[in-house]
């Protein structure tokens, strides 16, 4: 079980000081004008917190992905623009670290968490978000090198990027067929149309064009056909991330409702001396307690390197996103009108926590993911109630011919992960 160390807990202190200090007094800005915020992300490489995406090997600061984790909380709690700025840094370095060669490793992972240049995870298209397996963007061999052609959508950083992480099929049909290169974002043949956003401000999503982009034969992480391991080995490890995000904006909307709910008076008393406004922080608080302890979970399912993080990733992502949209809704309803003013940050912290259930796999998906996972556990072991299972005497088994859809039940997470719905998904 995890629970945070002495150093840990100072490093969040820190933090949380640190994103007060610095982010706080921009929000507003940030949120009005909608542009990158190129001030934080040199604030965030100058003091080294940009560093906590990445190992020592890679030159980076980071001590465990609970640490991180608890970082990227303190973050969300002031703007999730800023945690997302953080998060897409790991997005787009995790690819090279897990497949990576020590060369391409040093040539990429440094600039990335040194913020001397930005980069974006390439994997959604328009016809193709949770479904990887079905990717119409393809590599073909060009002399000593590959040439990339189609598109990608719903991709964070595009048009400010110096670097791709793009997965493409070089091989045949479905997920078997991918593999996964570095471009650069200011190569021949790349275009990228902007796609405004609905929360998240700053933060630049776009849909990259790629016209016969030629990549050096260096740039392929890992092997010709490991796109897909390297983009649901990633997930595995990013979708933690994601609910820390989501659990930082949940607590920093249910900080702000409670302080204004001490002060704000109504019937001749507090709105907090109210057993209604009482009750729903009380269940607000106790859910985004859980998300916790599942993100950190998931955290520590990572650092372990236990084999069932890809269920407990999914859960804490489809848990705590879940949990950040409904506590940030409640929080405008605890603000009333005022709730509803852009001045006041409840709102915005509602319309950023929109998109972490959808980003890395729609929530939909997580489900899938999550019950393929069941299923895989259940057909390993033997049933905890024999006596109660069909064949046992007196419980009917029901057995007819087999269907399609009864024999797509038994696949593993990823599997599941490469047949799902489409549904956009900013990676």
């Amino acid at each position: 079980m995890w629970r945070l160390t002495e150093g840990q807990r100072r490093q969040r202190d820190e933090v949380r000081q640190w994103v007060l200090e610095h982010v706080r007094p921009l929000v507003h800005e940030l949120d009005e004008r909608g542009e990158y915020p190129f001030k934080v992300h040199k604030l965030l490489a100058r003091d080294g917190l940009l560093a906590l995406a990445a190992p020592p090997r890679d030159g980076g600061k980071a001590e465990s992905e609970v640490s991180w984790c608890a970082y990227v909380e303190e973050l969300a709690k002031v703007s999730g623009t800023v945690s997302l700025m953080a998060a897409y840094v790991k997005l787009a370095a995790l690819p090279i670290m897990l497949a990576g060669t020590p060369d391409q490793r040093r040539r990429w992972v440094g600039p990335l968490i040194r913020g001397e240049i930005l980069g974006s995870y390439a994997l959604s298209e328009p016809h193709a978000g949770s479904d990887p397996g079905s990717l119409q963007t393809r590599a073909e061999p060009d002399g000593d090198g590959w040439v990339i052609i189609g598109e990608k959508r719903f991709i964070g950083n595009a048009g400010l990027s110096d670097i791709y992480v793009v997965f493409a099929r070089t091989g045949g049909e479905g997920a078997h067929g991918l593999s996964a290169f570095v471009l650069d974002g200011d190569a021949p043949g790349l275009t990228v149309e902007r796609l405004p956003t609905m929360g998240m401000p700053g933060w630049q999503l776009g849909a990259p064009r790629f016209d016969g982009v030629h990549v050096d034969r260096d740039a392929l992480l890992g092997d010709v056909g490991d796109g897909f391991k390297i983009a649901m080995r990633t997930f595995d490890r990013s979708r933690p991330t994601v609910a820390a995000q989501a659990v930082g904006l949940g607590q920093g909307a249910i900080d702000i409702a409670l302080d204004y709910a001490l002060r704000r008076h109504t019937f001749g008393s507090p709105l907090l001396g109210h057993e209604g406004i009482q009750f729903k922080l009380a269940g607000m608080e106790a859910d985004v307690a859980a998300a916790r302890a599942l993100a950190f979970q998931a955290a520590t399912f990572v650092d372990e390197g236990d084999e069932r993080m890809t269920k407990l990733a999914s859960m804490a992502k489809l848990v705590a996103s879940d949990t950040a949209m409904r506590v940030t809704t409640e929080a405008v309803q605890i603000l009333g009108g005022n709730g509803y003013l852009r001045q006041f940050p409840v709102e915005r912290m509602m319309r950023d926590a929109k998109v972490l259930q959808i980003y890395e796999g729609a929530n939909e998906i997580q489900r899938l993911v999550i019950a393929r996972a069941m299923s895989h556990q259940a057909q390993a072991r033997e049933a905890i109630w024999p006596d109660c299972m069909p064949g046992s005497p007196g419980v009917a088994t029901g057995l007819g011919p087999p269907s399609e859809e009864a024999e797509g039940d038994v696949q593993t997470g990823h599997e599941a992960e490469s047949q799902g719905q489409h549904a956009a998904s900013p990676a």
